[in-house]
């Protein structure tokens, strides 16, 4: 073979880099829109080069746990028994997806994705164990030892209240922080919020016994919690159409451009 064809061969070679001829250079728009993180100059990011995009696998982790859990919180078709039919896709689509995909997001030095992923992730963890009996968790609110009759007192309801404004309280810290990312994301959290007060609101009653205000609560809880699905849905259909360079461009509503970040506005005092 001669030194002219070899060479033809290595560069041929060379421009078949799928991810890089894809993403680079990436602009600051589709990176925020790919892994819902700002592009920060401090993260150099040669890993997402390298590495496929985790955040997709998150969203459709959370999304195959939250939808059919919002159904399940209004009761349509008949759909009840808090969830317990859903244990395993919170367990493993709502947990295990999106800690995976949160280790990911930690790799590539996506800081923010990688908190989200994490807290979210671990909540549906946390859901599902509740449920099983493996974890008992009303053996100590039962004076017989019965965890079943231990989840049915006020004392079990009102402690998990406290526990969801608690993730409501989070969840209004990532909401700060979601204001230098997209409106989809902030419109989620904004939604996800009301989702855990109202769910802590039911449970509080339950806790006083005012079961049907309870029932109302739970029922606004899952319309609110199917409304913040949608934003994410989309989400993740523009990552996926990102991701196989699609012709098709989907905004997320970018809003880095409305709120300047630390590093810009010093950027921009310095070319002053």
């Amino acid at each position: 073979m001669s030194d002219a064809t070899m060479e033809k061969g290595d560069d041929s070679l060379n421009r078949m880099k799928t991810a890089e001829s894809v993403f680079l250079p990436i602009s600051r728009e589709t990176f925020e829109k790919l892994y819902l993180s700002p592009k920060h100059p401090s993260v150099k990011g040669s890993l997402s080069k390298k590495l496929g995009n985790p955040t997709p696998i998150c969203l459709m982790g959370f999304l195959l746990a939250s939808t059919p859990n919002a159904c399940m919180l209004i009761g349509w078709r008949g759909a009840g028994g808090n969830g317990s039919a859903l244990v395993p896709a919170y367990i493993f689509f709502g947990g295990i997806i999106q800690l995976l995909g949160a280790i990911g997001e930690w790799i590539i030095g996506n800081t923010f994705a990688c908190a989200l992923f994490f807290t979210y992730g671990t909540f549906w963890l946390v859901q599902g164990g509740g449920l099983m009996p493996f974890f008992a968790t009303g053996l100590n609110y039962s004076p017989t030892g019965n965890s079943f009759e231990g989840q049915k007192t006020p004392a079990y309801h009102a402690t998990l209240g406290f526990y969801f404004i608690s993730l409501g309280l989070l969840t209004c810290i990532y909401l700060i922080c979601s204001l230098r990312t997209n409106i989809c994301l902030f419109s989620a959290l904004f939604l996800l919020i009301i989702t855990f007060s109202l769910i802590a609101g039911s449970y509080f009653q339950l806790a006083n016994g005012s079961i049907e205000l309870a029932e109302k609560l739970q029922v606004a809880a899952g319309a609110f919690n199917f409304a913040l699905c949608w934003p994410i849905w989309y989400i993740f259909l523009t990552q996926v159409l990102e991701a196989v360079d699609f012709p098709i461009h989907l905004p997320v509503g970018d809003l880095s451009i409305v709120i300047k970040g630390r590093s810009q506005r010093g950027g921009m005092t310095s070319a002053v």
